[in-house]
């Protein structure tokens, strides 16, 4: 059976180590009043990790559109705030031929 661990805190009784985790623990399962966690299913778990993996990446693909928006910006070129925005200016800002940005900086 588990047990939340905000159960178990006020069982422990400080220099933590695994013995008074485990004194803490055992004290805390012998309480009538204790409440257990379910265990969760592998299809639980595997679409947790599918919004943990989802979220990554949405964390990712605003840091580097971010990125974008600030190396446009040290250029003097300026995009609205998001991803829409600067995905319907970014191959205008790409094909034209432009002073501001250099052959490297398009690659990149």
């Amino acid at each position: 059976r588990l047990i939340p661990a905000q159960y178990v805190k006020p069982f422990l009784k400080g220099h933590k180590n695994d013995y008074r985790d485990a004194e803490a623990i055992a004290e805390a399962v012998q309480r009538p009043t204790m409440s257990f966690v379910a265990i969760k299913t592998p299809e639980q778990m595997d679409l947790l990790a599918l919004h943990r993996v989802r979220s990554r990446l949405v964390s990712q693909r605003t840091g580097v559109t971010n990125q974008i928006r600030g190396l446009l910006l040290e250029r003097g070129i300026t995009v609205r705030q998001g991803l829409a925005p600067l995905r319907q200016a970014l191959p205008g800002i790409l094909g034209s031929p432009s002073d501001a940005l250099s052959p490297r900086l398009v690659r990149l």
